[in-house]
């Protein structure tokens, strides 16, 4: 009995392992030669605007106020979940500070942060002047008690 479930289970994941196998095989490039020149110098010139490519990152730290429930500072997230909605904005992520390691370089005194990539310095001027986040701003700015922001100019490093 115990042989016949074990082959039931060795066949479906064979068939299973065939489906994915056939999945991957559509995703690979083709090996044929037609257009293999063609094929070559469109994958150089993406790798290359890729490598090129600069985005403006807006990161921002938040120290909230001390005296603050664990249910506040959670609640505090609304914040970034009406930011997201903005104009412009390529990706948003936010997040609580990690504990790590504690070294001299390490400053996880903070409570939140924000990161917001965009393309164009007029998209981040666009959000830094949206009623959104103006009105964000007013609604959770009772919760903080500093703010430090670090806007870059970041290259996309592709690694080889």
């Amino acid at each position: 009995m115990e042989r016949r479930h074990f082959i039931k289970r060795a066949g479906a994941a064979v068939a299973v392992a065939g489906a994915v196998g056939g999945m991957l095989a559509a995703c690979a490039p083709s090996t044929s030669n037609q257009n293999t020149s063609e094929t070559t110098e469109k994958q150089e010139t993406s790798t290359t605007n890729m490598e090129n490519k600069e985005v403006i990152a807006h990161y921002v730290l938040f120290w909230l106020n001390d005296g603050l429930s664990e249910q506040e500072i959670n609640d505090f997230a609304n914040f970034f979940e009406e930011l997201k909605t903005i104009p412009g904005i390529k990706s948003l992520h936010y997040g609580r500070a990690a504990q790590t390691h504690q070294r001299d370089v390490v400053d996880n005194s903070f409570t939140y942060n924000l990161l917001v990539y965009f393309d164009t310095m007029d998209d981040i001027d666009t959000y830094e002047t949206h009623p959104i986040h103006l009105e964000a701003i007013e609604k959770y700015s009772k919760f903080w008690n500093k703010v430090v922001v670090h806007d870059s100019w970041l290259k996309q490093a592709v690694a080889d």
